[in-house]
């Protein structure tokens, strides 16, 4: 799951509730921007792949 979604707040309630303490704020930002980038990327990917499609026939 993507932590920016819903899945990955799941996760980390999850992981929190494994642990039986709250991950650090650090741990939590950190898996955020990850999460955003990797959303971000994906959605270049299909961008790019849309484009290329409709440029190369």
């Amino acid at each position: 799951p993507i932590p920016v979604l819903d899945g990955g707040h799941l996760a980390f309630f999850l992981i929190e509730a494994l642990r039986g303490r709250p991950l650090s704020v650090r741990v939590r930002e950190t898996a955020q921007q990850v999460g955003v980038f990797l959303l971000v990327a994906l959605m270049v990917f299909v961008v790019f792949n849309d484009i290329s499609r409709i440029v190369g026939g």
